[in-house]
Order: C-alpha cells, then structure tokens, then sequence
C-alpha cells in the first residue's frame, strides 16, 4: 500500500528531529574534545582525522546521495563543529566583553582616566629631542587642559639611517616635564629589557605597530603592572589584534588600551588607511578602551578634524595626535606633526563638536 504525502511529511518530520539531535550530540562531542585539546596545547583541527572520518563516511554510503554529496554535507558539519570550538575560546578571552561586562577604566594622573564615556585627548611630539622642545609643548598642552601627553623615547624606523631616539636620556626628560606640568606621559618601549626604567619614568607604555606581534614584549608588558598602550600592526586583522592584548592580560596587566592606527592598503593619498569600523568592533568585543591616532592612520594635517570626529562618533575612548614647536625641523615625521597653534585649532574643534567632553 502506498503512503500519501501527510504520511511521508510525518515520517520526512521525524527524521528532521533525530537528524536535530545527533548533529547537537555531535557538537556537544565536538565540544568536549575541544576543551581536552586546549589543556593540551594542541591545534583543535586535525586535518588527518577529518580525512579519516570522511573516508570512514564515504566506504559506509549506500546512497541514494553520491559520494561527493556526502563529502560536502560532512565537511560542513566539521566546520560548524570547529567553529563551535573556536567561538567558546573566543568567549573565554581575558579581552573579552563577555568575560567582563563593564568597560576598563584606566586612572592616570590629575583625576585623568581613559575609558568610561568621556573621551581624552592625547597629544606630543612624535620624537622626544630636547629639553625645551618638550618644556614648549608641554606648557601648551597644559594650558589648552590637555592632561596627557606622548613623546617617543625609542624610534623603530623604517631605514636604519634614520633617527632611532634619545633612549633611555629620552625617557628621563619625559619624566621631569611630567613632574614639572603635571602630565601623564605616554612613551614607546622596544625592548622587554626596558620595562624597569619605563616604569620608573613613564605613566603608561606604548607597544608600537611593529612591535604588536612580539611575543617576548607583550609578556614583559603583562609583568610590569603599568598602563599599556597598544597599537594596531599595520596589516593586523582584529583578530590578531586581540589576541596581541590578550598575552598582555593573560600575563597579569589588566590595564591595557587599544589603539588603532590605521593599516596598509592600496591607497596612496594617506599614510595608512583608518579603519573606523575597528572601534565600535573592539567596543563590542573586548571591555578595553579604545583610541584612535589620526595622525598616523591619515599622514594629513587637512583631514585630522573630520577623521578625529568620525572616530570620536564610532565611540572612541580617546584621539592621539602628533604636535611639534616647529613641525619643519622635526627629526622625525615632519610633515605629519600639528605646530601648535595647529593643535590648538583642531582642539577648538572638537570641543565645538560636542563630541569630546574631556574626562577633567
């Protein structure tokens, strides 16, 4: 006797639920094997094993679906069961907003912090050159009630012909303009051997974009219990992003600010190309505070205003530009930095924006 359609519908229903439930069984399997693999240490794909489950798959077919069929259908199943994987390591970051819901407020000084709902701006000299170069702009900032000021002590360049910094001399006068105006100073660290000294000089440490992946300064920074300062690798995913601030958290440092400083892409008429779709994304993932620098993701003075609102609009924690007493004798970036009338311009602007209330 043959069935009628309501009854093979009845029957196509039933096989849907139990297909339902294996494939969660599978996952729920697939899970538990991930959980042993990461006590492990081990990669969670296996490609060996993948190809000796489909050729176990594939000699048990009896059709009516063709080998190829079934190949895919599986090789689905495994992806969707890695990606379950993959996603629960994702929750479990340090980093991650699912781990702790709040947003990170970082203390500086002066009743300064980064982080919380009130933007900071974060201004200075691109390389630190002397004592009255720093004295200038740290009186103009502090004038302007601009609290926290950066200043590179240690200079990767690209050329090694180029000016490397003052060093360790660099961090020292950094220290005593500080003291002297009472900013808090952000300087570049290079070398895990340097974290003592920046400690003792320094309020927060930056991690540049060429050091973002090195691995051995990233677990320095999560010893030193200060603030850092991360920034964005020039052709670093998120992904890779994150995970760089998770060795510094997993290390110990919970004070860690992002910073996205623009990538490398195929236009030429800025520096780098700013990914403004990086800050609600990080705001979104991680409970870190996030900045944008606007001098280096541009290279434009002309554009730094309409670029420093678009970030400050995605929900940034703070801007950080490039300011020089006299940008033309710059040892380094010279066409990049804002002279200070500049800066004090582009400072007027935001504050008119209503998009920057200042966290003092």
């Amino acid at each position: 006797m043959n069935k009628d359609l309501d009854q093979l519908r009845v029957e196509l229903n039933e096989v849907n639920s139990k297909l339902l439930g294996l494939l969660n069984e599978r996952a729920r399997l697939s899970y538990e094997i991930g959980v042993i693999k990461e006590k492990q240490g081990v990669p969670k794909f296996d490609p060996i094993r993948e190809k000796e489950m489909l050729e176990q798959i594939i000699a048990s077919n009896q059709g009516p679906f063709e080998d190829s069929t079934i190949k895919h259908l599986f090789k689905e199943i495994f992806k969707a069961s890695l990606g379950i994987q993959e996603e629960d390591h994702k929750r479990q970051l340090l980093v991650s907003r699912t781990q702790h819901a709040k947003d990170t407020v970082i203390p500086l000084k002066e009743q300064t912090w980064v982080g919380g709902g009130s933007p900071v701006m974060v201004a200075g000299p691109c390389s630190v050159e002397s004592m009255e170069q720093l004295r200038t702009v740290a009186a103009a900032l502090k004038k302007a009630g601009v609290q926290v000021m950066r200043g590179g002590a240690f200079k990767p360049r690209t050329s090694p012909y180029d000016f490397q910094g003052l060093g360790i001399e660099g961090l020292r006068m950094l220290k005593e303009v500080g003291d002297e105006f009472g900013l808090s100073i952000i300087s570049e660290i290079v070398h895990p051997a340097h974290m003592e000294i920046a400690a003792e000089t320094i309020d927060v440490i930056q991690i540049g974009a060429r050091n973002m992946q090195n691995y051995e300064l990233l677990k320095a920074a999560g010893e030193a219990k200060i603030p850092v300062l991360l920034k964005r690798g020039i052709a670093a995913t998120l992904e890779e992003f994150i995970h760089a601030a998770e060795y510094i958290l997993y290390h110990g440092n919970s004070q860690v600010m992002l910073i996205e400083r623009g990538i490398r892409t195929y236009e030429k008429w800025t520096r780098n190309t700013l990914d403004i779709s990086a800050v609600p994304l990080l705001k979104q993932e991680t409970h870190l505070p996030v900045l944008v620098d606007v001098t280096h993701s541009t290279g434009r003075k002309d554009i730094l205003l309409p670029c420093a609102k678009a970030a400050l609009a995605a929900g940034a924690d703070g801007i950080m530009v490039e300011v020089h007493p006299d940008p033309q004798t710059a040892l380094s970036d010279a066409n990049q930095q804002l002279d200070i009338p500049q800066f004090n311009d582009l400072w007027s602007g935001l504050q008119a924006s209503g998009l920057f209330i200042p966290t003092k």
